[in-house]
């Protein structure tokens, strides 16, 4: 059966590789299953049909056979469990693993996503100097953790996992801030992330996306 996923028609991120389709394409390359996408619009988004796959109105969407799913961390956890290559063989490595995907999403993420909500939405806003100050200093405090856990390490628990996978694509989003910069071995752990050949494969499929849209 073919794994249909869902992406952005035209994507905020210009291509970055920042919109969370990203995780599931990379997901996906790393264990070697060919996927089909589905462009989806903004409007399409919160049509009858899309929110019968996901009731949040967004994207991406997993279908595969009779199962559908949503959530990007569910979405690579599902892969990670059916096929070979992100998980790791002996139960405790493989509860780490599964930590580690948690963390990325639950701890690390949200004061980072907030962070670049609020320079698009709330730049204009009186309160938006205090507002970036105590976001950043957020991250600060979970970077300074993430970087004393990894050290010298290549990746957070012995090989690349899902929670590298994870952690990678959320870390990314600092790019262009200098925080990240301020923790020497984080961007070299992401720089180890963006060289694996299934990243450059996601990557250059989803920037394929956001070109073919500026053409039209």
């Amino acid at each position: 059966m073919t794994i249909t996923i869902t992406a952005f028609e035209r994507s905020p991120d210009r291509g970055r590789g920042l919109a969370r389709d990203m995780r599931v394409r990379w997901a996906l390359e790393e264990v070697g299953q060919p996927y089909d996408v589905r462009l989806v619009s903004f409007k399409a988004m919160k049509q009858p049909e899309h929110l019968a796959l996901h009731p949040f109105g967004q994207i991406p969407t997993y279908e595969e056979g009779d199962l559908a799913l949503f959530e990007s961390g569910a979405i690579v956890f599902h892969i990670a469990e059916r096929h070979a290559g992100l998980l790791p063989g002996d139960a405790n490595g493989r509860a780490r693993a599964i930590t580690w995907m948690f963390a990325a999403l639950n701890t690390v993420e949200p004061p980072i996503f907030d962070r670049a909500l609020a320079t698009i939405l709330e730049r204009n806003e009186p309160w938006y100097e205090q507002r970036l100050h105590a976001l950043e200093n957020g991250i600060r405090k979970r970077l300074a953790d993430l970087s004393s856990h990894l050290g010298g390490a290549d990746w957070l628990d012995g090989a690349f996992s899902a929670g590298d996978l994870l952690m990678v694509t959320v870390l990314r989003r600092l790019n262009g801030s200098g925080i990240l910069e301020e923790y020497p071995n984080l961007p070299d752990y992401v720089a180890r992330g963006e060289a694996r050949p299934a990243y450059k494969r996601a990557f250059d499929a989803q920037l394929a996306v956001f070109t073919a849209a500026s053409a039209n």
